[in-house]
């Protein structure tokens, strides 16, 4: 095999030369059954690149894919990598005016939709004064719009194109928890760093493993997950495409029997909360991990009591592509999120940019090979973030004695009382830890004095005297992480604004305060 920079021909094509070809790639869950070899996603990406040729879609050209966790997503997000077209993985949760945004952003001039999706992007794509070409996935074709079936038909398959590993080969838009989504460049070679580091140094994913990620492909997360990490070793990957709920997930968990389970921890909260009152189901699972945001102490030793299995809580971000920092086999400690994954560096620093010491909190700053090659279209912003080798993450983070990790909350979710910093996820935690809640988030909120101090909001389990209960949670929390601490006021919502990806929007709360 000629020796080339396009990461196609790494994760796809190098299986059927080193004898994969008959092994099943990815299989569908809930029903579906559909599955593809490596062999034949070999031959069904190269159709895909012949008829991205066929259509007049131009190298270097941006393709948007508004497509579910379903065979085709794979194959067209490899088929444009080998055609040297830009994928554009779009958010399949996102609203209408946030997909004319991305469109016009971007200037995609290639839209691939599974048919589900089509309403609700329909009005954005018929805008866009850049889209050539719309391409549905599904038993239906829009007015408007071509099926996917026809535009692949008849083409033969076509090599990966030569490139560079610092050519780039696809974009990922970031989740929006602070804000507008941000495109982030991504090049050949930050693929296979991933998989060489966190797939294979902490993951340990093996060939004969099976892994079932409840994140989505479109997330940097879940695309790691989901699918580099498996490719990486010709392992199988499991594809659901329907909404993760605890019990949609438990039945894909007891169909498929995946040994390796990527979840995040608002859905590891829920699964727990679930598991506490009913059974749980005989899965060979072997390893959990968890990104997205830091998981709470008490649902990773709950998960461990249930299951028998560790979750390998970790950090990672959309410009970073994946994990860096994280919890390892056989060296988890719930409540941090670990040390720096082999090939990866990690810094702390302080206001003045200085680095801070042990014991002390400090933005973390993280260099790697997988770092994005900055915004699109957003020069001050890539300035702020991305310096030189270093990427800013703004996470607050303090790094104990041990060298372990402990997250301390967003650089913008930081706020003083008293003129101490107070982390939100501190008191998040504690108040989690109460039986009666499953979720909390914190922000700050000004008192009749105009001082900031913390306030809660707050999922409960079931049902509760809220009255007493917030008086009962108020001292909980002096109890567990101290007394100035504690929340002043103390919301119950029915369910907290998150993105997609399950990060909380707590810029959302603090609007309403």
């Amino acid at each position: 095999m000629t020796q080339s920079g396009n990461a196609a021909t790494y994760f796809v094509d190098r299986h059927v030369e080193e004898g994969r070809g008959e092994k099943i790639a990815f299989r569908e869950a809930a029903g579906q059954k559909r599955s593809v070899t490596y062999g034949g996603l070999a031959d069904d990406t190269g159709r895909v690149a012949t008829a991205l040729k066929r259509a007049g879609v131009p190298r270097e050209s941006r393709a948007v894919m508004l497509v579910l966790d379903q065979i085709e997503f794979p194959q067209i997000f490899w088929g444009c990598i080998k055609a040297g077209v830009v994928p554009v993985p779009l958010n399949t949760l996102l609203a209408t005016d946030i997909y004319d945004a991305i469109l016009k952003d971007s200037r995609a001039t290639c839209l691939f939709v599974s048919e589900e999706l089509w309403p609700e992007v329909q009005r954005a794509a018929e805008a866009s004064p850049h889209l050539e070409r719309i391409v549905t996935i599904g038993a239906s074709t829009p007015e408007g719009t071509g099926n996917f079936t026809d535009f692949v038909a008849g083409c033969e398959p076509a090599p990966a194109i030569d490139c560079s590993i610092d050519d780039t080969a696809f974009w990922l838009y970031s989740s929006g928890s602070t804000g507008v989504p941000k495109g982030v460049r991504h090049h050949h070679g930050a693929l296979r760093a991933t998989s060489d580091t966190y797939g294979a140094k902490v993951l340990q994913i093996e060939e004969d493993d099976v892994i079932f990620s409840a994140a989505k492909l479109f997330f940097a997360y879940g695309l790691g997950n989901g699918m580099t990490f498996p490719m990486s070793v010709g392992a199988t990957a499991v594809l659901y495409n329907g909404r993760p709920t605890p019990e949609s997930v438990m039945d894909v968990l007891e169909a498929e029997q995946p040994t390796l389970y990527g979840g995040v921890p608002t859905l590891y909260a829920a699964m727990v909360a679930l598991l506490e009152k009913t059974e749980r189901p005989e899965v060979r699972l072997r390893r959990c991990i968890s990104a997205g945001e830091a998981l709470p102490e008490e649902v990773g030793r709950k998960w461990r009591d249930i299951w028998g299995v560790d979750i390998l809580d970790g950090v990672g971000s959309t410009e970073m592509l994946h994990i860096f920092l994280s919890n390892a086999p056989g060296d988890v400690v719930y409540g941090t999120s670990g040390k720096a994954v082999p090939g990866y560096d990690i810094r702390l620093i302080g206001e003045f940019g200085k680095e801070v010491h042990t014991g002390e909190v400090g933005e973390l700053l993280v260099r790697g090979d997988s770092a994005a090659d900055g915004y699109w279209n957003k020069r001050a912003q890539s300035r702020d973030t991305f310096e030189g080798e270093w990427t800013r993450t703004g996470d607050k983070y303090e790094r104990t004695e041990s060298g372990r990790y402990v997250y301390c909350g967003r650089t913008d979710d930081m706020f003083k009382v008293s003129g101490i910093w107070l982390s939100p996820f501190e008191v998040e935690q504690a108040l989690i830890a109460h039986p009666k809640v499953l979720e909390a988030a914190v922000v700050a909120a000004r008192d009749d004095k105009g001082l900031e101090k913390p306030k809660a909001f707050v999922v409960l389990k079931g049902e509760a005297d809220r009255d007493a209960l917030a008086a009962e949670l108020k001292d909980f929390v002096k109890e567990k992480v101290g007394k100035w601490k504690y929340p002043r006021w103390i919301e119950f919502i029915d369910e907290l604004p998150k993105t997609a990806t399950g990060k909380i929007q707590r810029f959302r709360l603090r609007e309403g305060c």
